[in-house]
């Protein structure tokens, strides 16, 4: 839904791109830096539970990962080892997202014990619970689509892209953070879930589709 916003985005970013560029930063490297920087910040988040601080924190991060793809695209045009550095390095920032929002859930129970004085754990293990199946169809969303290309197929349909699933996230995050109260976390994470099966299911039946029709986008 968020992908037709990548192309102005890049443009608004162009010229710290250039910045960084000018000290000697490979797209490589702000790549790395990014990815190290989400792990850390996503488990401190969830460790501290300072939501707010971490989602204001992590969106900063999130927005720099396009940064890689400028700068390759100033210097070198971008290579296929960075391709392949920037999309395998994207799973592991989205599981340390996940991640972090499950250590949140199982260290701060207290959050929602104003809300369901008579069950807080179910609301905590709902979210952990859809945490986790959305760290499941976040790989099998992009897996379908590797896989996909592998034989020749383009499968990038679906209703939450990764920049919906880390709106959603980021968003969750920070308004669990302002008002203090973990169920919210717990919706979005199922909202999360939800919106995650019906992109995996998406890509597959696309991916029927086109292997039934048997035009390739991709010569092999």
């Amino acid at each position: 839904m968020l992908e037709h916003l990548r192309a102005p985005f890049k443009k608004l970013i162009e010229p710290l791109a250039k910045a960084l560029i000018s000290i000697g930063l490979t797209a490589n490297a702000v790549t790395v830096i990014g990815t190290i920087g989400t792990i850390v910040v996503a488990f401190v988040t969830g460790i501290t539970g300072w939501l707010f601080a971490g989602a204001v924190v992590l969106t900063l991060l999130v927005l720099a990962d396009s940064l890689d793809g400028s700068i390759a695209k100033l210097t070198t045009g971008g290579t296929q080892f960075g391709a392949f550095l920037d999309s395998t390095l994207d799973r592991i920032a989205d599981w340390a997202l996940l991640a972090g929002v499950i250590v949140f859930f199982i260290l701060h129970a207290d959050w929602w014990y104003d809300i369901s004085q008579s069950s807080p754990d179910y609301i905590s293990w709902v979210g952990v619970g859809a945490a986790m199946v959305s760290m499941m169809t976040s790989f099998v969303t992009s897996y379908a689509r590797a896989r996909a290309e592998s034989v020749g197929f383009e499968v990038k349909n679906g209703i939450a892209t990764r920049a919906d699933r880390l709106v959603i996230i980021l968003v969750g995050m920070a308004i669990t953070g302002l008002t203090h109260h973990g169920l919210w976390l717990a919706i979005d994470m199922v909202l999360l879930a939800v919106l995650g099966v019906v992109t995996v299911f998406q890509r597959v039946l696309e991916a029927r589709r086109q292997m039934a029709a048997g035009h390739r986008t991709y010569q092999l």
